[in-house]
Order: C-alpha cells, then structure tokens, then sequence
C-alpha cells in the first residue's frame, strides 16, 4: 500500500522520535520495570494519543490508518510503550467518541486526547483472568 504524503510525514515523525528516545531504551525499561512517563509525554505532544479523535475534541484529527502507522512504529521500537498509547486510543478514547455525551468528552475525552490523563482498563474477572473476550457482566438500573 502507498501511503499518502501525510500519512508519510506522521510516519517519519513518529519514527524518529521512536528511534532517538523510546527504542535505545527499551530493554533497560523492561529490566529495571521502569515506566517511561518522558517519552510518553513526547508521544502525547505528536498527537499520538488520540489519533482519530476529532480536534473539536483536541485529538489529531487522523484517520485510523494512522493510527496503524504510528502504533506499528512505537512497537518497532518498544512493544509495551505502543500498547500504552494503543489502549488510551483504543478502546478508551473510541468509546468515548461513540458513547460519551458532551459533558464526558469534555471532562475525558480532551484531556485523555491531549495526553493529559492516560486511559486504561482492567479485568478482573477470575473466571477469565486477562481474556477479554470471555467477561460475562450484568448491568441493573440504579435509582
């Protein structure tokens, strides 16, 4: 596939980065169990944190195949930084965007967008421990 000059650019910008300040560290963080909250800021200041977020909401605006690209070159140089960003982008900011009312994307989705809070989710189901896809859940009304 052919990228386009812009997905090109998004590319070489977050290669770069990646290159000079993520990858020559990534195994002394896996060592040392060190989370690398520097350069995930940098990250966030490229945009990387909500990729296809619409900028109404301060996200990059960028299509999914950015998306791809950018986590595929955060992986290149560290496979635990790029599931960092892939979850704040996914499943997190998506939900959002889909689900959120203006109230909740102004009090999340922008700040999580900007790379001000970083998103997460958590399984603790014991019947599944970290299969997602087996979580079995009830929800009830609560008056």
């Amino acid at each position: 596939m052919l990228l386009s000059e812009d997905h090109r650019a998004v590319q070489d910008a977050v290669r770069a980065y990646v290159q000079d300040h993520i990858a020559p560290q990534a195994a002394a963080w896996d060592k040392n169990h060190h989370f690398p909250q520097a350069e995930l800021r940098g990250l966030a200041e490229l945009g990387c944190y909500g990729v296809a977020v619409p900028t109404e909401w301060d996200g990059a605006g960028l299509d999914y195949l950015a998306l791809a690209i950018i986590l595929e070159e955060i992986a290149a140089g560290d496979g635990a930084t790029s599931t960092v960003v892939s979850v704040n982008n996914c499943p997190v900011c998506s939900i959002l965007m889909a689900w959120a009312n203006d109230t909740q994307k102004e009090q999340w989705l922008k700040p999580l967008a900007r790379g001000e809070m970083l998103g997460a989710f958590c399984l603790t189901e014991p019947h599944v421990g970290s299969q997602a896809d087996g979580l079995k859940t009830t929800a009830q009304l609560v008056t």
